[in-house]
């Protein structure tokens, strides 16, 4: 049995028939969580969108548990990927609602109320984000931090098996950060899921990621596909991001910090 969640081949994607990325290529394997990185515009949320099924691919090909994703029905699909895009709309409604929307994939013809599994499993991953205590809360009326977490709750009553986020950190202090970060890596061994996650912050990345996936804005391309210690040098961020670093490591987890330097003004 293989060990791959998700394969992808040599993909070309863009909007409106315009490339964005070409030739990407990488393997994500199962309980593994993976980083998405790249300087601004390189089209991180596009290979995000792409691989959602959000946008059509130009080419190439996305291998799902060894299905091609363009036989697997969109209903199907729905079951095995959820999706936690940076910014949530929802009209005015409960948290408790907005989460049982994830059920949808799985409401059968004609059903036009969520049943009492329904209800059941969308109380499991409300307690689980530890946000049951917002469920009776009108949804646009709570904090960004809280909006993030109910929000990966609706896509977790999905149930899926690959889990994707875009900047579920951003905005948000450093203790939100955290906790979002320790339940996405929990979510790993408690529910057995891949998780695949576009992250801005390269010091986040490194800490919580078992590999990275680093986009080359200037040539459109896969730069990288490596585990965050092999990703993460000096030459690499100078290359990408046309930056100087100090690169230390983490002396608790040993997992290579980035530092900012200056010239210090005489």
């Amino acid at each position: 049995m293989t060990n791959t969640m998700l394969k992808i081949c040599n993909l070309c994607t863009g909007y409106h028939n315009r490339k964005s990325l070409d030739h990407i290529s990488f393997s994500v394997k199962k309980r593994e969580l993976v980083s998405i990185m790249g300087p601004n515009g390189s089209g991180k949320t596009t290979l995000l969108k792409t691989i959602a099924g959000a946008i059509n691919p130009l080419s190439g090909n996305m291998i799902l548990q060894g299905q091609d994703t363009k036989i697997i029905p969109l209903k199907e699909r729905s079951k095995k990927i959820a999706v936690v895009m940076q910014f949530q709309q929802a009209a005015y409604m409960t948290v408790e609602e907005y989460v049982m929307m994830g059920r949808l994939p799985f409401f059968k013809q004609f059903q036009f109320f969520e049943t009492q599994e329904d209800r059941k499993i969308t109380h499991k991953y409300l307690e689980l984000t530890d946000t049951y205590h917002l469920k009776d809360l009108p949804f646009n009326q709570i904090s960004g931090g809280e909006k993030q977490l109910v929000s990966i709750a609706r896509a977790l009553v999905q149930e899926p098996q690959l889990l994707l986020l875009d900047e579920p950190t951003s905005h948000l202090d450093i203790g939100h950060q955290k906790k979002i970060l320790d339940l996405i890596d929990s979510l790993k061994e408690t529910l057995g899921i891949t998780v695949l996650i576009v992250l801005h912050d390269l010091n986040l990345a490194s800490e919580y990621s078992d590999s990275l996936v680093l986009i080359d804005q200037k040539n459109q391309t896969l730069f990288s596909h490596d585990i965050p210690e092999n990703v993460i040098t000096q030459e690499t961020i100078r290359q990408i991001y046309q930056t100087d670093v100090l690169i230390v490591k983490n002396p608790v987890t040993a997992r290579p910090g980035i530092f900012l330097t200056r010239q210090k003004k005489t």
